[in-house]
């Protein structure tokens, strides 16, 4: 069955799976902008990401970096440090990463100049397992579209990639496990857990939902690849709910939701002395503590949470970073 190269699948999705794609966990309402590009449209940044906005396939609202204007671009990457890497760079730094855990080079492609050649073989396994593998997790930071998570297109280039060739973290464990797993539930059951072992973190709304697509797209190209039919929405919906727990909106330099830091309200009020004059008096309003220190651990903003599937409760993404800061 043919894979779809475009990237306005997302208007043949559910409306349902959609609207769980706009959905934060940390706040129980949807993702916001967090980027001042829609401004002129009357979208600010704490402007919830809506499904209207997604479904004028004429006027899309949100599109791929690829097909922003270079002046778009310019803007963001000034502004936001957006600067997305090409996929040939992606997969020398994923290279490195399955260099270490497998203990040798050209595991899943041969390195080119400026590309690379999918290593056709089966991969082996030897002292740890194919499980092993597609359990070990593993994280991008600021994401972006997720291209180091999966490569249906070079972010850079707007290329698309056949499935054979992907290099991302995630499309490398969807690998393994079609080679691995034949009967459509065991199938599915270590594709969920190869998703479960993956996550990812972006401030701007609009590339966080893109990742998504990314990321729920990759599973139908594999599913159809797999099994030459369409996934049911229910089984979508399933997929999409881990993507939503593991790909999550958050400022990467405070760990809180994007502008949820508040300034702490004073206690002042007037008085008048014995002149007659009216004086001020208390503490002025003041910034978040976390702000004011530059302490990570005194945010007065709402804390980002990612679920432990291992333990199937939510853990503060902070609390994972103590032991290394």
């Amino acid at each position: 069955m043919e894979i779809t190269q475009t990237n306005e699948l997302i208007y043949d999705i559910d409306d349902e799976i959609i609207e769980l794609l706009l959905k934060d966990k940390n706040t129980n309402k949807n993702i916001i902008f967090a980027t001042t590009n829609y401004a002129k449209r009357g979208y600010n940044e704490t402007t919830e990401i809506k499904i209207e906005f997604l479904k004028n396939r004429k006027r899309a609202l949100i599109r791929a970096r690829i097909d922003k204007s270079k002046e778009e671009q310019r803007i963001r990457s000034k502004e936001k440090a957006e600067v997305f890497t090409p996929s040939w760079v992606c997969n020398k730094q994923n290279n490195l990463v399955d260099n270490a855990w497998f203990g040798r080079e050209n595991v899943f492609n041969f390195e080119e100049e400026k590309g690379w050649k999918a290593n056709t073989d089966k991969i082996e396994f030897t002292d740890k397992s194919w499980q092993d593998y597609v359990k070990d997790i593993r994280l991008e930071i600021t994401c972006g579209e997720a291209p180091y998570l999966t490569s249906r297109y070079d972010t850079v280039t707007g290329e698309f990639i056949p499935l054979i060739e992907r290099i991302g973290l995630l499309d490398r464990k969807l690998r393994v496990v079609s080679e691995n797993c034949d009967a459509k539930e065991d199938w599915i059951e270590w594709t969920k857990n190869a998703y479960k072992a993956i996550y990812g973190y972006e401030f701007q709304g609009d590339n966080l939902l893109i990742a998504r697509e990314n990321l729920l797209f990759t599973f139908i190209d594999c599913y159809k690849d797999k099994f030459n039919e369409e996934p049911s929405n229910e089984l979508l919906k399933e997929i999409a709910e881990i993507i939503i727990y593991n790909i999550f909106q958050m400022d990467g330099l405070k760990y809180v939701v994007p502008f949820s830091c508040k300034n702490v309200k004073s206690t002042q009020y007037v008085m008048t002395n014995i002149f007659g004059e009216e004086e001020l008096l208390g503490e002025p309003e003041k910034k978040c503590p976390g702000c004011a220190k530059n302490n990570i651990f005194e945010h007065n903003g709402k804390y980002c949470y990612i679920m432990d599937w291992e333990k199937n409760k939510r853990v503060k993404f902070l609390s994972l970073l103590k032991g290394v800061i």
